[in-house]
């Protein structure tokens, strides 16, 4: 079927088919629908097979799951109790939303949708993080809400603190606490953003240690300036919930000053 899906492209049928064989992930297409997107409004989206100009995103995310892999299977080797982290078997379902860039992509149900025309989606390290960070929303749910029941304590003090008049989050204020430089255009960072929960805060932090941990493995990441659990205090709390939680009590990040 796979075979048959991909005929018009022979790159793009062998790197599905290698996929399938690697790890049990299928690629297929998202349906028609009207999406909505939230503070982002609703967004009209189509399938898009991946092949011809889309195919370099194919190629993205079939290279991303295989650092999932070199990265799990390194860190698998000094975890202190078993990886709650699942990042395949997938379904895997290309779309392109018309007129827009968002959004690069959402996940349920161990399903991934992927934007072709996904503002995010810039290079292959792009692409890796955005899945990183959509494949954790995936452990969250089967954590039981984790990210919920773990987090809000330590994080809506830090959002209150930053509140200023009419609602308004000073982004100067939660920088030392946002785990990436993400931000919304004409908001604040993602991690923080209004409407998005404490999820994308999870999401973030989970982004930030698949970075820190694929530097100290020599994988070819830039360094960054100090770890994040070196910040403020909540940084290094929540950092030790989620090492424990989902990676095994495994932390290669440096130790703190």
């Amino acid at each position: 079927m796979l075979a048959k899906r991909y005929e018009s492209d022979a790159t793009a049928a062998r790197a599905v088919l290698e996929l399938y064989a690697h790890n049990g992930s299928v690629v297929g297409v998202e349906p028609e629908q009207l999406f909505d997107g939230g503070w982002r409004g609703t967004i009209r989206l189509v399938p898009e097979l991946p092949v011809g100009p889309y195919r370099r995103h194919l190629l993205w995310v079939t290279t991303s799951l295989d650092d999932f892999a070199q990265f799990f299977a390194a860190i698998g080797k000094k975890a202190h109790s078993p990886i709650g982290y699942r990042y395949a078997p997938l379904a895997l379902r290309f779309f392109r939303s018309v007129g827009r860039t968002t959004p690069s992509a959402y996940a349920h149900g161990w399903v991934v949708s992927y934007n072709v025309s996904g503002s995010l989606h810039s290079s292959d390290r792009a692409v890796r993080e955005t899945l990183f960070h959509e494949i954790f929303h995936l452990n969250d749910a089967v954590h039981d809400a984790w990210s919920s029941r773990a987090l809000s304590a330590l994080i809506d003090p830090v959002i209150g603190r930053c509140t200023r008049a009419g609602d308004r989050l000073d982004s100067a204020c939660l920088a030392p606490f946002a785990p990436n430089a993400t931000m919304v255009r004409g908001g604040t960072y993602y991690a923080f953003q209004p409407g998005n929960g404490i999820g994308e805060y999870a999401a973030e932090l989970a982004i930030r240690y698949y970075r820190e941990q694929r530097a100290a493995l020599g994988m070819a990441e830039p360094a960054l300036r100090q770890p994040f659990k070196c910040g403020p205090a909540p940084n290094g709390r929540a950092w030790q919930l989620l090492v424990d939680e989902f990676f095994g009590g495994v932390d290669l990040s440096p130790s703190c000053p």
